[in-house]
């Protein structure tokens, strides 16, 4: 029988392969890849261990074109800080297109899923946020919302950052929050006692949480906004109250199939607050050309990011062309 030969990559060569420069490369790409239809997209997977703390997401994805399709399971258990464990875990495993057998085994641990998230925002960013911002609040002092910064900040086409100000549930992870990434970025970090603090004054809003209930009101809204929404991914979580997104002017979303059934727009929707047909576009519609991104500074615009399979398939496709360069990773055969 012939041997067949796969590749498998830990975290430590991921995180060299990947940088978060090419991964938004890879996720804009990603986007316009879906609009235009050269993707095949299932649906989501959601497994909930709630004895545990504990859910596990499953998501596929091919790219016409594309030597591999991807199949991730990514996890997270949110008491594993006490058992000294990262909450984050997963793997991403690449196939052949051509014959389906396997070709790659990526042992992330979370790290693809984290920083393509990153990613995706700095891509609605660069699309919805407005010409001039000179201060962005995050609400969530986790992992992702250290993904979205940095990533925001690397992206140079974005916007100049002169402050940031961070609002979190738990005050000691929103202190260590602000002084690492104020040393990485080399930008002010504030910590605020409320979220509508750290909203009041910033252009762009990032909410990165695990919140059951809504962590941002109408009234902290204000004419000029955008806001990028990335921890609803799942049909319980919530971080916008649904009145915010009938009251933006654009509200977009990664996929109207997908934000419909999780996501803030999930929410609006069940509320009888919005229309799925009052959704202004998808990212991908956007990145395209199909439609404009922000047309006026004075608009409020809201993304809605749930997170795709496409963007896992173009972020671990680029990741493992890259460990191919630099000689990263060990064969097996089997």
């Amino acid at each position: 029988m012939l041997l067949v030969k796969v590749w498998l990559l830990r975290e430590e060569d991921i995180r060299r392969a990947l940088t978060p420069e090419a991964a938004i490369m890879a996720v804009e790409e990603s986007f316009r890849a879906l609009a235009e239809g050269r993707a095949i997209l299932p649906g989501v997977i959601h497994l909930p261990v709630e004895a545990h703390a504990g859910e596990a997401h499953v998501k596929g994805a091919y790219v016409a074109g594309s030597p591999t399709f991807t199949i991730k399971v990514a996890s997270g258990f949110y008491h594993n800080p006490r058992r000294g464990l990262p909450v984050q875990g997963g793997m991403v495993m690449l196939f052949s297109s051509e014959t389906g057998r396997p070709e790659a085994i990526l042992f992330d641990n979370g790290f693809i899923t984290e920083l393509r998230t990153g990613a995706a925002g700095a891509v609605a960013a660069k699309y919805l946020a407005p010409q001039k911002v000179e201060r962005v609040a995050v609400i969530g002092a986790g992992s992702q919302a250290r993904y979205q910064l940095d990533c925001l900040a690397r992206q140079v086409e974005v916007r100049t950052i002169r402050s940031v100000h961070v609002f979190s549930r738990t005050r000691n992870r929103t202190e260590q929050y602000a002084a690492e990434m104020s040393k990485r970025l080399s930008l002010p970090v504030t910590v605020c006692d409320y979220a509508a603090e750290a909203c009041a004054g910033s252009q762009i809003i990032i909410t990165a949480t695990t919140s059951r209930t809504p962590v941002l009101t109408e009234k902290m809204i204000s004419s000029g906004m955008h806001i990028t929404a990335v921890g609803a991914d799942d049909p319980q979580k919530q971080e916008l109250a649904a009145e915010i997104l009938a009251r933006a002017d654009k509200v977009v979303v990664d996929s109207l199939a997908q934000c419909s059934r999780f996501g803030e727009l999930h929410h609006a929707i069940e509320q009888k607050k919005l229309r799925p047909e009052e959704v202004y576009a998808e990212l991908g519609e956007i990145v395209a050309g199909k439609k404009k991104g922000r047309e006026s500074d004075s608009e409020i615009t809201v993304c809605d990011l749930t997170g795709l399979g496409v963007q896992d398939a173009m972020a671990a496709q680029a990741t493992f062309d890259s460990a191919q360069k630099l000689g990263l990773g060990t064969a097996i055969e089997i």
